[in-house]
C-alpha cells in the first residue's frame, strides 16, 4: 500500500525499501497511538473547573433542599389549620388587627370569651383568617409564627412594663367590641 511517490523514489534509486518501510511503520504508529499526555496547567484547569461545577451543584442542592423543606414547613401549617378549625358561626363581629388593618371575623358569644382568655387564636389562612384552639395555634407558630395574627395569651404576657402607673388602675375588657 506504498502511494506512487514512494515507488517512483524507490525506481529511481533515492530511497531504500528499508527506509520506506521504517516510514510506513512510524505512520502507522502515529496514527493508532494515544493522545499525547496533557501538560499541568491543562490538569489544574480541568481540575478547577471541575471543583467549580462541584460547588456550584452543592449550592444548587442546598437551594432545592431549603426550598423543599418550606414547603413541607407550609403543607404542615395547612394541615394543622385544616384539622383543627373551629367555625366562626356567629353574627357579632370580632375586630382584630392585622398588618396595620382593622379585620373581623363574626362570632358567637362563647367564641368571643375564648378569644378573650387566649383559648382560641386567630391565624391567617389562605382564604382568609381561621380561629384555631391553643394547643394547635402553637404547632403553627412553631413552624411558621408570621401566620398569627391574634393570641391574648402572648399579648397580656408582654407589654404590662410599658404601661404608665396611673393607667394601669383603670383596666379595660378584653372583650370590648368597637
Amino acid at each position: 500500500m506504498r502511494n506512487p511517490m514512494q515507488d517512483q523514489l524507490l525506481k529511481a534509486g533515492l530511497v531504500k525499501k528499508s527506509k520506506v518501510a521504517q516510514v510506513l511503520r512510524d505512520q502507522a504508529k502515529r496514527r493508532h497511538a494515544k493522545a499525547a499526555p496533557a501538560d499541568e496547567s491543562e490538569k489544574v484547569d480541568a481540575r478547577r473547573l471541575q471543583a467549580e461545577r462541584a460547588e456550584r451543584d452543592r449550592a444548587l442542592a442546598a437551594e432545592r433542599n431549603a426550598q423543599a423543606r418550606l414547603q413541607e414547613i407550609r403543607a404542615q401549617v395547612r394541615q394543622i389549620i385544616d384539622a383543627n378549625r373551629v367555625d366562626a358561626t356567629g353574627e357579632e363581629p370580632y375586630s382584630f388587627e392585622d398588618q396595620g388593618s382593622i379585620r373581623r371575623v363574626h362570632v358567637d358569644a362563647a367564641q368571643r370569651q375564648q378569644l378573650a382568655k387566649g383559648s382560641l387564636v386567630i391565624v391567617r389562612d389562605a382564604d382568609g383568617y381561621a380561629l384555631l384552639p391553643e394547643p394547635a395555634a402553637q404547632k403553627v407558630r412553631e413552624r411558621e409564627a408570621s401566620l398569627v395574627v391574634l393570641d391574648n395569651r402572648q399579648r397580656d404576657t408582654g407589654g404590662v412594663e410599658d404601661e404608665d402607673p396611673y393607667y394601669s388602675r383603670f383596666k379595660v375588657p378584653d372583650d370590648l367590641v368597637w
